[in-house]
């Protein structure tokens, strides 16, 4: 039986020949980059993350891996604490040693490359009642590999876990991880919102939780956590406009990373133009950058993203603090707003 291929929205090919290979190093050979600029480490806060119960954080451990809580969960994206990927060697130590993550509920994985889907980290936050959700044509490797809780979504799909619907979105990209698996499996980002957003919520005028308008609780409103939107991998495409008439987001974590060569990269990787782009199309109030300054995995430096990122949000007039740069290890703490369950 043929094996099923993924496609991207509108078909968009993201190919390349032998000969556009060959073009890339031969320009890689001419280039003179300055990489003496490295991430900073930023000593985390542990104390707080084993003990954060009720508040949204998101700490970065680097490239696309987050350690995000939510809802009372502790959610992994995308985890790689691998030394090396390939050739490359890690440009950054993690920001939180694995050994030190607090236990783990959910791990999201949004496609299968090596540097979104390490295996060997996965074993080691992986335990009996953590749920794996990964992208449609996944869950049988998964399952292949010892996991037994495997969740795997189609673009638009969702399912709930406890108290927080998770929602399968669509990205530009691609994924293999043998000779023989090409587009085997799908690719995708994440939505995360809180499952009593689509509840009626009558509050206690005593519940603290509850908002108060005009010195009485407001009927069908309280404090929820924001929406998060994790963009996994991806080239810009018309997917981030679907996505924000589709979902309310406020914090997006978008990649802004492994662009360059653009005539290259551009039908997977967004640059930083790009991905300021979609940050407004998905219309998230606050974004996180991320994909950049772990691995090389192209020709573009951490600073030449960061300092494309902030001439392009200076053009753009979008303000500073709506651009949340973070170290390895910082932590990003959301504080809950007071909307109507239905917004």
């Amino acid at each position: 039986m043929p094996k099923i291929r993924y496609n991207n929205i509108d078909n968009v090919s993201t190919d390349k020949t032998l000969k556009q290979f060959k073009q890339w190093r031969d320009e890689r050979r001419q280039k003179k980059k300055d990489y003496s600029y490295c991430i900073p480490n930023l000593t985390p806060d542990l104390q707080y993350l084993h003990s954060n119960r009720h508040e949204t954080s998101v700490t970065w451990i680097g490239h696309a891996t987050f350690f995000i809580q939510y809802e009372g969960m502790n959610i992994v994206t995308d985890p790689v604490w691998a030394r090396r990927m390939g050739f490359n060697k890690r440009l950054g130590e993690p920001g939180l040693p694995i050994h030190e993550i607090p236990p783990i509920d959910v791990i999201l994985i949004s496609h299968s490359h090596y540097d979104h889907m390490h295996i060997a980290s996965i074993r080691k936050l992986y335990r009996a009642d953590t749920t794996i959700i990964v992208p449609i044509g996944l869950r049988r490797k998964m399952m292949n590999k010892g996991f037994r809780r495997v969740i795997e979504l189609k673009w638009w799909e969702s399912t709930t876990i406890r108290d927080v619907k998770f929602s399968f979105v669509p990205t530009q990209h691609w994924t293999r991880r043998t000779p023989f698996d090409t587009n085997t499996s799908h690719w995708g980002g994440f939505v995360m919102e809180p499952v009593l957003q689509d509840a009626k919520i009558d509050p206690d005028p005593s519940d603290e939780s509850s908002c108060e308008v005009g010195g009485a609780a407001e009927a069908n409103t309280r404090l929820l956590p924001p929406n998060v939107y994790f963009a996994g991998d991806s080239g810009y495409f018309e997917g981030f406009k679907l996505i924000g008439e589709r979902f309310n987001i406020h914090l997006a974590l978008m990649p802004i990373g492994a662009y360059e060569p653009e005539w290259f990269m551009t039908s997977q990787h967004v640059n930083p133009e790009e991905a300021l782009q979609a940050f407004m199309d998905v219309k998230a109030e606050t974004m996180i950058p991320m994909h950049y300054g772990t691995f090389k995995l192209a020709d573009d430096t951490a600073r030449e993203a960061l300092d494309r990122m902030e001439a392009e949000r200076q053009r753009l007039g979008i303000a500073k603090e709506r651009i949340c740069v973070l170290k390895y290890g910082e932590t990003f703490k959301v504080q809950p707003e007071c909307r109507s369950a239905q917004s």
